[in-house]
């Protein structure tokens, strides 16, 4: 009698146990979307959440029986405001996946709470090398601004360039952007001859770049975070600062395709290095191009939708590969050790780093069919964090 009511009662708990694997296959499986969709950063916030709306309409919203549900939450770039929505999406929403993160400071605000919770944080956008360090269950699917700086280091010396000013947003990937890029430059035989740091929120780059002007350097090397590069670029050519012989290169972000074709012809032969470029060369790209511009009338997708276009393909595979089931540490292992093919070219989520190791370009904004492109000339392959390498 004994082993009959064992089991009895281990057929039973067999029983529940299916049952609530069941149910919980049957729940929605919920991303939280943390993202700046009003404020300064807003034009990241609409990029990321266009692209992983996009890549919900391409690849269905069902994955392993698993209903997609996306709940997207505004933190107007505020890492408190960041915290606060995270807390609320784990707790009350009962989310999988934390994703988003527009700038720095709010993926570092999200960090313990995905270390506490167990729950993966994918950075889609945010790019302070540290980033992922801050906790072992951040994902990252954007870039880091060592991998675009090192590049440009090495591509000015070869091409005129000796001395530098340094002009960065002062903040993680600003201060990133200015010690990798002297760093490698002076390495390389050039000279930073100055380095201005510009307050993050409310920036004037007036009096920095008259600063600039009166020190005539060879060329100007410009951070600033998605959406104030068109502010620099406008700002540098009404100080004629280009027929003074002073070079504009930086960083992607400063000829931020979104908002290159409003900057005029003054940003012709602006040269920088970045992960993607809208006119990037390949069939992936075309598609993806294509169908972001037909569902979004008027936008042009930039490397924040990139960055949520993967992000959202690293959830949706990783789930995949866990049947459905949605537990943390088993998506988190999913996710990393990913190789695909992006828009951008071919990425591998390092296993060990949890970062994204990808192709670096150099471009030149060239004028095609009368619109403004980033033109890719040249590519270094597989690039890592230079800042992981320490």
């Amino acid at each position: 009698m004994d082993k009959r009511l064992f089991l009895h009662s281990v057929a039973g708990a067999a029983l529940v146990l299916a049952a609530s694997q069941a149910a919980a296959q049957n729940t929605p499986f919920k991303i939280g979307l943390i993202l700046p969709m009003t404020g300064q950063s807003a034009s990241t916030g609409r990029q990321i959440e266009a692209a992983a709306r996009l890549y919900m309409a391409q690849n269905g919203d069902t994955v392993a029986g698993r209903k997609i549900e996306l709940v997207v939450k505004d933190d107007t770039g505020l890492p408190d405001v960041t915290k606060r929505i995270a807390q609320e999406l784990v707790v009350n929403e009962k989310v999988g996946v934390l994703a988003g993160f527009g700038l720095t400071p709010l993926a570092l605000a999200t960090a313990p709470i995905a270390t506490q919770s167990r729950t993966p944080e994918v950075v889609m956008a945010a790019a302070t090398s540290s980033i992922t360090e801050a906790s072992p269950f951040i994902i990252r699917s954007s870039f880091t601004l060592p991998q675009v700086t090192v590049s440009m280091a090495d591509w000015a010396p070869k091409n005129g360039i000796k001395k530098v000013v340094t002009l960065v947003s002062d903040y993680g990937p600003g201060i990133d952007a200015e010690k990798f890029f002297k760093e490698r430059f002076t390495f390389n035989g050039g000279q930073v001859v100055d380095a201005l740091r510009v307050p993050l929120r409310n920036p004037d780059f007036a009096p920095f770049l008259q600063k600039v002007r009166d020190e005539k350097p060879d060329a100007l090397f410009v951070f600033v975070p998605s959406g104030a590069g068109a502010a620099v670029m406008k700002q540098f050519l009404e100080r004629g600062m280009d027929k003074a012989g002073i070079r504009l290169i930086g960083t992607g972000d400063v000829t931020d395709d979104d908002q290159l074709n409003d900057m005029g012809d003054g940003a012709l032969g602006v040269v920088t290095a970045h992960h993607y470029s809208t006119d990037h060369d390949s069939a992936l790209n075309k598609q993806f191009v294509a169908a972001f511009k037909k569902a979004n009338p008027g936008m042009r997708p930039n490397f924040m939708a990139v960055g949520g276009y993967d992000g959202m393909r690293v959830i949706y595979q990783a789930l995949k590969a866990t049947n459905g089931k949605g537990d943390g540490p088993a998506l988190l292992a999913a996710m990393k050790g990913q190789i695909f093919e992006s828009p951008r070219g071919q990425v591998f989520i390092d296993a060990q780093t949890r970062d994204i190791v990808q192709n670096v370009y150099l471009r030149k904004v060239e004028k095609k069919n009368g619109e403004l492109y980033n033109v890719e000339f040249d590519v270094l392959k597989d690039v890592k964090d230079p800042g992981k390498n320490r």
